[in-house]
Order: structure tokens, then C-alpha cells, then sequence
């Protein structure tokens, strides 16, 4: 991994800049979302495709109805890196552009 990142300030970074309340567990991001409906989820999951396709950085992710599961993390550097966090803050956008029920934060 790049010894210039540090993890534990990217996430604190993301914590007060997303909506989305994300988790960090050793060396990965999880977050859940929950839609109005399954149409919903997958118009988000799709917009995420393109935009983990041009970043070359794809999310390990289910679905299940109107929830989406989604952990992030960067297998070629046995952890966490810029691009785990850049797809997480490009996720909470298209989260709200989509329109995701907000869920309380924890």
C-alpha cells in the first residue's frame, strides 16, 4: 500500500463529508442502502457500474429488493486506498441523485 495514505483520515474525511453511513472493519468500507423500490436499487447499482468501470475499481456488492449491500476494498493492495474512497464518495452521490431512503445514522 502507498505509505503516503493513511486510511484512518480518508475515513474520518468521509464521515463528516457523506450522507451514507459508512462503516470501516479492518481493511475494507461497508455501507447499506435502502431504496423506495427494487427499481430504484437497480438504477443505483447500474450508475455504479459505469462509474466503478471507468475507475477500474469494482465494489463487492448485493442486492436484495429495495436494499443494496455494498464493501469496498482494494485486493491488489491487501486493503484499503484512495480508490475504495473516491468509489465510496461517488456512491453516496448517485445514493442521493437515485434517491435512497435516508437510514438513521448509528
Amino acid at each position: 500500500m502507498n505509505s503516503n495514505f493513511c486510511s484512518q483520515t480518508a475515513f474520518k474525511a468521509l464521515q463528516t463529508q457523506a450522507r451514507t453511513h459508512w462503516r470501516m472493519e479492518e481493511d475494507s468500507l461497508h455501507a447499506q442502502w435502502v431504496f423506495e423500490d427494487f427499481g430504484c436499487a437497480m438504477s443505483f447499482m447500474n450508475s455504479v457500474a459505469d462509474v466503478a468501470e471507468r475507475m477500474n475499481h469494482h465494489p463487492e456488492w448485493s442486492n436484495v429488493y429495495n436494499r443494496v449491500t455494498v464493501r469496498l476494498t482494494t485486493h491488489d493492495a491487501g486493503g484499503l486506498t484512495h480508490l475504495d474512497f473516491d468509489l465510496a464518495r461517488a456512491m453516496d452521490t448517485l445514493a442521493t441523485v437515485v434517491g435512497e431512503c435516508p437510514q438513521p445514522r448509528s
